[in-house]
């Protein structure tokens, strides 16, 4: 399972630790990644996700589930969240 936001396509970013003494080691920041069940108002099912905190608070702010799908590009969602835009585009 990747770390990688299913409606935002956000993914791990690199950088240092830098220590008191400056010393720099590479390390890794994730994405804070939730699993939660999404409701669809147009289709009437709920879809099981794992998206980022930030894309969750997103989501709420264009108005719900349906509402970020049709805003949404699509390079940015992946196979299964395409699969539901096209589903949701069509009804």
């Amino acid at each position: 399972m990747s770390r990688r936001c299913e409606l935002t396509g956000k993914g791990p970013m690199s950088g240092n630790n830098v220590s008191h003494a400056k010393n720099r080691t590479r390390r890794r920041f994730l994405p804070n990644l939730q699993d939660v069940t999404l409701i669809s108002d147009v289709l009437g099912r709920s879809f099981r996700l794992r998206i980022s905190s930030a894309a969750l608070r997103t989501v709420d702010h264009r108005g719900g589930f349906d509402a970020f799908l049709l805003k949404a590009k699509d390079a940015e969602l992946s196979s299964e969240a395409l699969k539901i835009k096209k589903e949701v585009h069509k009804e």
